[in-house]
């Protein structure tokens, strides 16, 4: 799913306002050595930091279901992660870093909730909206102090983006068969008589049985 994610992030900032600008997405951590190598504009997305999002997490089981909208197989409800990645600009000159920047911020602002459809592979098959946040409360996240000193560089202007993304909870289970014949009631005479009687109780009755009574209450309710 990360790499998912990686993929949508390339995929939106080479897009919007950085639209045919020619600049680099890399993913690398942004180091001393790694920008000792740059020698093009450059947007660097580094992924610091993983947690899940513990308000998000549900219990129970959700149905699965085939093209006839039968539940085939149950499984549980996904696990939602927060990815919070680091974005800068890399140039020879500050000013064209805030521009990059900038536009880097105007390309995301509009993407708040992203659709399934724009999701790639499975995690596009979940059915599920992925949202962003970009440069929100740092609360659970490290300082970028703590941040840039790990990576070993000097403190640069960054944007901070957050995608809560759900990650599947395995495994699956099999559902059974769905009732299509309804119980089936056999009843002897008190006498102990060889004559039964059946009753089926099948779901298409049961539903009939129910609108029935359900008009009556209602023409019963509108008589004078």
């Amino acid at each position: 799913m990360i790499h998912e994610v990686d993929e949508v992030l390339r995929t939106l900032l080479r897009g919007g306002a950085l639209a045919g600008s020619g600049v680099e997405i890399d993913f690398d951590a942004p180091t001393r050595d790694w920008a000792a190598r740059r020698n093009t504009p450059t947007i660097n997305a580094y992924l610091y930091d993983i947690r899940e999002d513990t308000a998000r997490r549900q219990t129970g089981q959700l149905p699965v279901v085939d093209e006839r909208d039968v539940v085939v197989r149950r499984r549980r409800p996904p696990r939602w992660f927060r990815l919070s990645y680091l974005i800068t600009a890399w140039t020879k000159k500050a000013q064209d870093e805030h521009r990059l920047l900038s536009a880097a911020l105007a390309t995301l602002l509009p993407h708040e909730l992203l659709p399934s459809d724009r999701l790639p592979g499975p995690l596009g098959a979940l059915g599920m909206t992925v949202p962003l946040s970009v440069s929100g409360n740092r609360a659970e996240s490290r300082s970028l102090a703590e941040i840039w000193s790990a990576l070993g560089g000097e403190l640069k202007p960054s944007l901070d983006l957050v995608a809560t993304v759900p990650f599947p909870a395995y495994p699956d289970y099999d559902a059974g068969p769905p009732v299509t014949e309804g119980a089936v009631v056999r009843a002897r005479a008190v006498d102990g008589g060889a004559d039964a009687e059946e009753r089926a109780h099948r779901p298409h009755q049961v539903a009939a049985a129910r609108a029935a009574r359900a008009a009556g209450r209602r023409g019963t309710a509108a008589a004078p």
